[in-house]
């Protein structure tokens, strides 16, 4: 599919964005292992999410419903089965990473495979850990990449600090923690998102976190209820748009604003954009917000530490947000980019030059000279959703026609944007 985009006279409306993915994929896996039945409302439509369904189907889990809503009837601790084929992530590292550290426990053997993306990110990260634990887990390439073989074995608790701060990893060993004899601690040199933690809590986990270590032992959960708040990874390229467009002001309805994946918002609030929080609560045990973005004058920053892992999936969007400041917005410690659905630190760096912004690449992140005017060009997905999206924003301000090429991959994480991005512009 190619996307062209042109900027439009003014961006003006409300966005509800997608049930937040993140969450998604763990209300589906940890409700698929719980006692009883649960209704899981406002569930993400994007395509990852649907993998994981698939996946815990194939798996034995009964999920009825289909837009937005899902019945999950909870198999137990030890209902899942053996599928009888493999089982296909698709695009999605969420469901490949934590569907291993589950069924590294389970009394059956299972595969795990997916699209040549996915076949192509490092899954030593998850693989090694599982390995103190007895999980018996190979791999391709040096059992550095998918598609993985687990033979579920009897697993042991341990005490191990992550690398590197990886919700995805975390969220593995966490899984695999339910079933393994003892109490295994978990340590991140950073806060990552909490979802996971949060849900386990909520569903009568033997949990307790205290200041970046968490301590989980076995034991059932149960099922649980919960309405998904909007996604802020999602809702991030409307507060962009509007900050960056010279008539805008666009509001974003019933957003998550977990903490732990705000960094965004507070990154764009640094820069000066004009974002309100109104009508703040609790949904289930994760905050929401409405989110009122307008037109902004925005400045470069410096960005790195612990902010990064909060904002990682929107860096490439923030680069965006830079090039139109005033001055220079650098990011780093960010490596982590490089090993998503493509290098988003090379990826970005080469489709905003595209469009003129001057962009430079670093080993672990990026250095914006922002106040170049942008002029519209023909770019490319890079078959990544996140780079796809950021493009058509940048296009929003950029003169000329802007054209997407791979421009469908969007529908990853947000199978609306495209009718999203039409009703807000109004083109």
């Amino acid at each position: 599919m190619r996307q062209k985009v042109m900027p439009p006279p003014a961006l003006e409306g409300q966005v509800r964005p997608p049930g937040d993915k993140s969450i998604s994929h763990r209300a589906a896996i940890l409700n698929a292992i719980s006692r009883g039945a649960a209704r899981v409302s406002n569930f993400s439509p994007a395509n990852d999410c649907w993998a994981t369904v698939n996946c815990l189907r194939a798996l034995g889990v009964t999920i009825e419903g289909d837009q937005g809503e899902l019945i999950v009837q909870g198999t137990g601790e030890w209902g899942l089965r053996e599928a009888e084929d493999v089982l296909d992530a698709q695009n999605s590292a969420t469901t490949m990473r934590l569907l291993a550290g589950l069924l590294a426990s389970q009394p059956f053997l299972s595969i795990i495979t997916g699209d040549e993306s996915l076949r192509s990110r490092p899954m030593d990260r998850v693989i090694e850990p599982l390995r103190l634990m007895g999980a018996e887990l190979w791999g391709r390439g040096g059992d550095r990449l998918a598609p993985l073989v687990i033979r579920g074995s009897q697993l042991r608790a341990i005490s191990y600090r992550l690398p590197v701060a990886s919700a995805q990893v975390k969220s593995a060993l966490m899984l695999a923690a339910l079933y393994a004899r003892g109490q295994t601690i978990i340590e991140e040199p950073a806060p990552s998102r909490d979802h996971t933690e949060r849900l386990l809590g909520a569903m009568g986990a033997n949990i307790e976190v205290k200041n970046g270590r968490i301590a989980l032992g076995p034991g059932p959960l149960d099922a649980l209820d919960i309405a998904i708040p909007g996604d802020i990874s999602s809702a991030a390229y409307w507060l962009v748009a509007a900050a960056i467009h010279p008539r805008a002001r666009v509001e974003v309805l019933s957003c998550g604003v977990n903490p732990t994946r705000s960094g965004i918002l507070s990154a764009l609030l640094s820069m000066g954009a004009r974002i309100e929080v109104a009508n703040q609560g609790l949904q289930g045990s994760e905050p929401v917000a409405d989110l009122r973005a307008e037109s902004s004058t925005l400045r470069g920053r410096e960005f790195g530490g612990e902010i990064i892992p909060s904002m990682v999936d929107e860096l490439p969007l923030l680069a965006v947000a830079a090039a139109v400041a005033e001055g220079t917005t650098v990011t780093r410690d960010a490596a982590e980019l490089r090993v998503n659905e493509s290098d988003r630190i090379s990826t970005t760096v080469a489709e905003l030059s595209k469009l003129r912004a001057r962009i430079e690449e670093l080993p672990d992140g990026m250095v914006v000279h922002g106040g170049a005017p942008l002029h519209g060009a023909r770019c490319s997905s890079h078959r990544d959703h996140r780079l796809a999206m950021t493009l058509a924003i940048a296009a929003l301000v950029a003169e000329g026609e802007t054209t997407v090429d791979g421009a469908e991959v969007a529908a990853v994480s947000y199978l609306s944007f495209w009718q999203d991005l039409y009703q807000l512009s109004r083109r």
